[in-house]
């Protein structure tokens, strides 16, 4: 293999910074440049040796690299992307380098859906490294067995996080379309994207792309319980289907109400017990799609579901920040209202449990910010407050120049909102008490607000 010399425009998200990571890990050499970092991705792309630059500069042409991969959040009118334009350098999308140079020499497993990508994709990449099978993986998150998003790993597996977004301002579809998986897990479909699709319908039809990718003698997951999913699949499908749910093929026993421990059963019979960390009914249907993935891909039904037992979770999927004065402070990821209420719903059952004789227990504080381009365009504020209903409180941040008000009438708790990062804080300093749980839930930085509360709680 030629060594080359790729640049990447838009690094610093998950999925270019992890085909950086992975370019590099090939014997490439890699640089990149945009307009804001921060960890995970800023920290492992130092770890591995990648110099990143202004968002701007176009420097980078004077060496005529052999490749420029464009983010997706790139668009006509970016100074760097003219200038590669005309240079007549080059130019490729993340997703159609990574089909190239790496997918199509492995045994994809690709996971899609409108939640649950990063948990399913990491517990598949886990199961297949305890079964000792050395797997790649580009994951949109940190899973803590790995501590990093994308792995070069050995042939023939690759775990691909498979994402309904476009692919580049050039290549409209959705990124998933590249991929051509051999064994496709298709977690759920609802709307979402909306600065992209107009309805469900728009969704689905990508989603059949991606159907039609699949080999005959490959493998669908997915659940038995999803109409929009099964509407996808009535459009024609030319691959074996295994469902997972509480009475499908793969379903589950829950021997803790949270989620926390339950049996795992195939076609009846029982294929071991899981116990871990994590909670929620959502991670326990993630984890039998990823076990049914798993399968397909040889591993032993029982070493998978031993696997489980050993998952420690993704970083920004519940996790704990630290605690101080007795208060619990967690960052989550999730922005969508079904997200938000499945995590919310996870923590309640762990807090209920938890919840001993005479020992009254804490409230369920949530914060989050409505910073995603569909939630911004108000496209969820009938479904939103609902969401919520298992919150005590509710603090928001509110930018005034997004131009629109939450439905404050409609929320079940008391809502606080805010209009600066410093005002939020100060809000929850002077409302959080002992014993309250504090679920920070937003699909940015934040304004690094988890440790900024934690360090003024411990003040």
């Amino acid at each position: 293999m030629k060594k080359q010399q790729i640049h990447i425009l838009g690094i610093a998200g998950t999925f270019m910074g992890g085909i950086a990571q992975l370019a590099k890990a090939m014997g490439h050499e890699v640089s990149g440049s945009d307009k804001a970092i921060y960890p995970p991705m800023s920290t492992q792309l130092e770890q591995a040796g990648i110099a990143v630059g202004q968002d701007q500069d176009v420097s980078f042409l004077q060496s005529e690299p052999d490749a420029v991969v464009i983010g997706n959040a790139l668009s006509r009118g970016h100074k760097a992307v003219e200038a590669t334009l005309n240079a007549q350098q080059f130019y490729t999308s993340g997703p159609q380098w990574l089909a190239e140079h790496i997918l199509k020499d492995r045994w994809v497993i690709a996971v899609a859906g409108t939640h649950g990508k990063t948990s399913t994709a990491s517990m598949v990449a886990w199961i297949l490294e305890h079964a000792c099978l050395k797997p790649g993986f580009l994951i949109g998150g940190v899973p803590e067995n790995f501590g990093v998003s994308a792995r070069l790993g050995e042939a023939p597996f690759f775990v691909v996080e498979a994402d309904e977004y476009d692919t580049a301002f050039f290549d409209k579809r959705s990124k998933f379309v590249h991929y051509h998986p051999r064994t496709c897990v298709l977690n759920n479909l609802e709307f979402d994207h909306a600065d992209i699709f107009d309805s469900v319908k728009d969704i689905q039809k990508q989603f059949h792309h991606l159907v039609r990718t699949v080999p005959g003698n490959g493998l669908i997951v997915m659940p038995n319980d999803e109409p929009n999913l099964d509407e996808v699949i009535a459009k024609g499908c030319w691959t074996p289907v295994e469902k997972q749910g509480s009475s499908a093929q793969w379903s589950y026993h829950l021997y803790e109400q949270d989620g926390s421990e339950f049996e795992v059963r195939f076609q009846g019979s029982c294929m071991g017990r899981v116990k871990w960390p994590l909670n929620g009914l959502h991670n326990v249907r993630n984890g039998l799609s990823a076990l049914a993935a798993a399968v397909h891909c040889g591993v032993p039904a029982r070493i998978a579901v031993e696997a489980l037992s050993y998952f420690k979770g993704i970083r920004r999927r519940m996790t704990l920040v630290g605690e101080a004065k007795g208060i619990a402070i967690y960052d989550d990821f999730a922005h969508h209202p079904t997200a938000i209420a499945t995590t919310l719903q996870g923590v309640k059952n762990r807090l209920q449990k938890l919840n001993r004789p005479g020992v009254e227990q804490g409230r369920l504080i949530a914060v989050f910010e409505p910073r995603s381009n569909t939630m911004r365009m108000g496209v969820h504020a009938q479904t939103l407050p609902a969401a919520f209903d298992e919150a005590d409180a509710v603090f928001a941040f509110i930018d005034p120049a997004w131009n629109w008000q939450l439905p404050l009438d409609a929320f079940k708790a008391q809502v606080t909102v805010a209009d600066s990062y410093e005002a939020l804080l100060t809000q929850l300093t002077q409302a959080l008490q002992p014993g309250d749980t504090v679920v920070i839930m937003s699909n940015g930085g934040f304004g690094g607000i988890h440790q900024k509360l934690l360090a003024a709680l411990q003040d």
